[in-house]
This record gives C-alpha cells, structure tokens and sequence, in this order.
C-alpha cells in the first residue's frame, strides 16, 4: 500500500500568496518567465527557475544558478514573504478552470514507493531535465514543486475534503491565466489520522 504522511508546509502569508504564485517551472521558457515575473521580486520563478536572474547567455546548469534559487528563497523565509507550519498538516488543494473544479490531497509520499513500483511511473523523462530538478534538491534541501499523483475512488477521503472544503480557505485567488486557486489546511488530528491509516491502492504519477 502507499504510504501518505503529513508535514510542515512553507507556505506564502495570505498578502503575498498572489505575488508568489507562479506557473510549473517547465510551462514556460527563461525568456517567457521572466517577461512574466518582471517586477515582481516576490515570484516563484525566481526560486524554481533561477536562470531569469542570469544573462541569456548563462550556463542554466551552472552551480551559481542553484545557489541563486535557494538564496532567494532564504531571502523571502527571512523577509517574512514565507513561513513554516507549526505543526505537520494535510492540505486540500482546489483548481478551478471554465467552470470545473478539483479537488486534491496534498501530503508527502515515500521515495521507497516510487522505486519498488506502489507509485506508477507514467513516462520515460529526459535525463537533463532529470538531474536539474536533482540538483535543486540537492542545493536546498527542499522540494519546490508538488508531484500530482491519481488514485481509485476512495469514498473515505472524499468525505473528508468535502468535509475540510465547507471551511472558510486559507487562500481563495484566481490568477490572470484565469484558473482559480483555492486552499484549506486539515487541522483536526482525527481527519490526519484518518487520511494517514487509509488504505491507499498503488498510484499513478500523473505530472
């Protein structure tokens, strides 16, 4: 079975939560991301994609390029754009696009599961592509950007994110790609440890 844990999230606080918001890092070129994030000291993009702070002409791979990304993040945690959880949550996470919305659990999985084939590997990804987003983690020691993962219909933890979702958000905010982003914080220890005990079916990696 899978295994799904809680952890301490690094979230933005709710007046910048909008500014910070940016695309996945591989939506967009350097060129296009920053063009996107001109101005805008606060985004993400500066984080996950680095490189906007370099000359064109800058070796993307280079170790400054890392270090870069993990400084600005120091800079924002320190500035108070961030902060860390207090206590090891699950978050429900919603987008809503032409109308439709979904819904996710967002928790830290086992890399033990990726390996051993619980969690199902949906494509070949290039190697390069492989080992930057490798060498983000190994400069920071954080993981930037969420893995979407699907699973089988499990009417248990459909319960509780309806149940978390009839709560006031924590953010609520629609960004100028006009995709709506809403967010909750599962606080109550039963509905944690709820989510951690079910019984979770081998799972697909879908991004």
């Amino acid at each position: 079975m899978a295994i799904l844990k809680p952890f301490k999230g690094i979230r933005p606080t709710k007046e910048n939560v909008l500014k910070v918001a940016s695309k996945p890092y591989d939506v967009l070129d350097e060129k296009e991301a920053r063009k996107e994030c001109e101005g805008n000291p606060l985004s993400f993009y500066h984080v996950i994609k680095p490189e906007i702070d370099f000359p064109d002409e800058h070796d993307h791979y280079a170790p400054d390029v890392y270090e870069k990304g993990i400084s600005n993040f120091n800079k924002m945690l320190k500035d108070g754009v961030f902060f860390v959880d207090d206590k090891e949550y699950y978050y429900i996470y919603a987008q809503t696009m032409n109308g439709r919305r979904q819904y996710g659990i967002v928790g830290a999985a086992s890399i033990d599961d990726y390996f051993n084939n619980v969690i199902k590997k949906h494509e070949l990804t290039r190697p390069d592509k492989e080992e930057d987003r490798k060498n983000h983690v190994r400069y920071s020691n954080l993981n930037y950007e969420p893995v979407l993962f699907a699973y089988p219909n499990l009417p248990a933890l459909d319960a509780i994110v309806s149940d978390v979702a009839k709560a006031t958000p924590e953010y609520d905010f629609v960004t100028d790609d006009r995709i709506g982003h809403t967010f909750w914080i599962v606080k109550d220890d039963k509905q944690i440890a709820d989510i951690t005990n079910t019984s979770l079916p081998p799972i697909n990696v879908c991004r």
